[in-house]
């Protein structure tokens, strides 16, 4: 198949979903076509059957804000017709399916059918979506989508509940390439990589995140400052966000600092993360939790809270610990109780891997993308 693929190209879930699907497709012999305002930034370095094509956006005086989405349903409609692709699949609801739509309607006065799928990934629903500015028009393209997925049970229910769509939604869950996110095998070299950031006797948290607000980086800290109270640790944070700045005068407050590492965005997580002992993940809401999925599959457990779709992810008390919003004193808490009982965090290491291994590796999930792609060409 030739598909179309078009999400923010960012540093936030949904875009890295959107980029690993497109990598695993073309693995796998189809041709993929990235649509979007820049190049997304874990295709770097990777070829054969990928081809990007970046959306120009023009401004003029009259326009104080740029129309992207009208620019992208011309570059959509231009990239198929050229191309000769299947189908369009869009990541991210606002603006991406509005702009699929209009790109189908363009098409469709030439005669030529181009359908489209759109996957919900989170604070399209829940946040943006749901304001008033955006509301009709985010149900109507959702609506008039030839295929509707979300990455998880809780998402699919929150959109029918808040938006009353009737459409069929197809639950695809988030997925993870288990040879490449997968623990150090050999412990002398893990623990040897392991001193470029902490001492052998020094827990290891990590926090990967876009740092926005919903991600509660600052709890992060938080939890931090009174696991390192009674524990040698040290914190790695991962990513860039608003909340950064808050992070690291927190730590700088807390007099932890020099404990604390900001690592900024890296292209290659799955070099890090099997090097944590615990992930962190205190988010106000996750409607699926990629980072934690990352993680387990790098046999790392999660201390997160289980509000949205992580509970459909992590089972409590096997795979990771899960906790209220904001309850930081009891996150605390159950990082030390693992970090104090190794026998029972290597446990949890090992449930947490084989987790990712059953439900969420790539290759049980990038098939069920393809037969649901099937399914909506089909339906003519």
């Amino acid at each position: 198949m030739r598909i179309g693929i078009t999400c923010y190209p960012t540093y936030g879930g949904s875009g890295v979903v959107a980029t690993e699907l497109g990598i695993e497709l073309a693995a796998q012999g189809h041709e993929i076509h990235f649509i979007s305002y820049s190049q997304p930034f874990r295709l770097n370095g990777r070829d054969g059957g990928l081809f990007y094509h970046e959306v120009p956006v023009s401004s003029y005086p009259l326009f104080e804000f740029p129309p992207y989405d009208l620019a992208l349903a011309s570059r959509m409609a231009e990239v198929a017709e050229f191309y000769e692709l299947d189908l369009l699949h869009v990541h991210y609801a606002i603006p991406h399916s509005v702009s699929a739509l209009l790109a189908r309607q363009m098409l469709a006065a030439k005669g030529r059918r181009l359908p489209f799928v759109t996957t919900l990934h989170g604070t399209d629903i829940t946040l943006v979506g749901l304001d008033r500015s955006y509301l009709p028009i985010t149900r109507y393209a959702i609506q008039e989508s030839d295929g509707v997925s979300s990455i998880s049970s809780y998402l699919k229910a929150k959109t029918l509940e808040d938006f009353g769509v009737t459409r069929p939604i197809e639950v695809i869950p988030n997925f993870v390439n288990c040879d490449v996110y997968q623990p150090i095998r050999d412990e002398a070299a893990r623990a040897e990589v392991r001193r470029r950031l902490a001492k052998p006797d020094e827990a290891i948290l990590m926090h990967l995140s876009n740092f926005r607000p919903v991600k509660r980086v600052v709890d992060v800290v938080k939890v931090f400052a009174r696991v390192v109270r009674e524990v040698p640790a040290q914190l790695v944070l991962v990513g860039d966000g608003p909340d950064r700045s808050s992070a690291e005068w927190l730590a700088h407050d807390l007099q932890i600092q020099d404990k604390v590492h900001f690592m900024g965005k890296q292209e290659r997580v799955n070099e890090l993360l099997p090097l944590a002992d615990l992930m962190l993940m205190p988010s106000e809401l996750e409607s699926f939790g990629l980072a934690a999925l990352e993680a387990m599959a790098c046999k790392v457990p999660a201390i997160a809270t289980g509000v949205g779709g992580v509970p459909e992810l992590i089972d409590d008390g096997e795979t990771g610990l899960l906790y209220p919003v904001g309850d930081v004193d009891a996150m605390a808490a159950g990082a030390l109780t693992l970090l104090g009982d190794r026998a029972r965090l290597e446990t949890m290491r090992e449930a947490a891997r084989k987790t990712a291994q059953k439900r969420f590796c790539s290759t049980l999930v990038i098939p069920q993308y393809v037969k649901y792609y099937e399914q909506v060409l089909a339906q003519g």
